[in-house]
This record gives C-alpha cells, sequence and structure tokens, in this order.
C-alpha cells in the first residue's frame, strides 16, 4: 500500500453500475474515517503505475465481489472536500479527480464484498440517490453521475491513455 497524500490532487476511479432501473452503491466501513457508514459508488484510488481500467475493474470486484467489464467513460469528475479540511493532517483537503466508468457487471459464483473496506451493497433508484444528503451519500457528485448517466452521456474508453514509459 503506498502512503496516501491529501495535501494533493489524487486519481480515482469509480463505477456507475445500473441494473433494472437501480444503482448499486456501497456502504463505507471506514470506522476512524469521516466517511464510515456513508453510502458510495465502487470507486478507490488509482494505484501507482496502474492502469485506469485495470484499477476500476479491482475495485469493483474488491467492494461487490462482481466482474466489471469498463465499456466507456462516463466522465472525468473534480472533487473538492471542504468538509474534510484537515482532517488528515495539517493542510489537508481531498481533492480528488475521478474517472468514472461505465459497463457490465457480472456474479461471480461464491464471490463476495470485502467485509474490511464495505458493511454492505444495495441497489437503489434514481430518486433515492437524489434523495441522500451528506449524513448518507459520501460524494454528493455521484447524483450528477447518475443523471449523466441516465441523459445517456458516453465517451469510448480510447479516450484514456495509459503509458508506462521505461
Amino acid at each position: 500500500m503506498h502512503q496516501r497524500v491529501l495535501t494533493q490532487v489524487f486519481g480515482v476511479v469509480g463505477a456507475v453500475i445500473e441494473r433494472d432501473g437501480k444503482f448499486l452503491l456501497v456502504k463505507e466501513h471506514m470506522p476512524k474515517h469521516p466517511d464510515h457508514g456513508k453510502w458510495n459508488q465502487p470507486a478507490g484510488w488509482i494505484d501507482v503505475g496502474e492502469n485506469p481500467i485495470d484499477a476500476v475493474a479491482r475495485e469493483v470486484r474488491e467492494e461487490t465481489g462482481l466482474t466489471f467489464t469498463p465499456m466507456h467513460i462516463l466522465g472525468l469528475y473534480s472533487l473538492v472536500q471542504k468538509n474534510n479540511a484537515g482532517k488528515f493532517g495539517e493542510g489537508s483537503m481531498p481533492h480528488s479527480l475521478k474517472i468514472i466508468f461505465v459497463g457490465e457487471a457480472q456474479e461471480m459464483p461464491g464471490a463476495t464484498f470485502n467485509p474490511k473496506e464495505i458493511d454492505e451493497i444495495h441497489w437503489f433508484t434514481s430518486e433515492e440517490i437524489e434523495a441522500m444528503d451528506g449524513k448518507i451519500l459520501r460524494d454528493m457528485d455521484i447524483k450528477k453521475e447518475v443523471r449523466d448517466y441516465l441523459a445517456g452521456v458516453r465517451y469510448p474508453l480510447e479516450l484514456l491513455t495509459h503509458t508506462v514509459q521505461e
């Protein structure tokens, strides 16, 4: 695990997963974190050197037990969390650049979510997500992401290039 520095912008991947008109969210299990117990999309940090497409598949698998195949990029969302300023050290203010993907999620026989990170997973309607406030929903931009998804916003995966320079 790499040290996380919250005095700089950092990269995150996430997935908007829809099935039968409902969207999958995960309930965060981080007892010492300000977002413990809040609902979030399957998401997480991009590891140093990791392809973001691989990262989103890994994060969805870890947090939901589902196999996720990214098909499109929904968008790039910049989220500054002033509500968490200073909570992770002096001068910290979480600012993530979130690459959000849409795609297909498949059940894996016997697979489950990671209980060290996630308390539960649940499918919500877009109306239920819109009704959530900051005490329930981890990131308010999830509402915009769901609206963008429902509006048909999609960008090709080729928009993203990943280069490892030797």
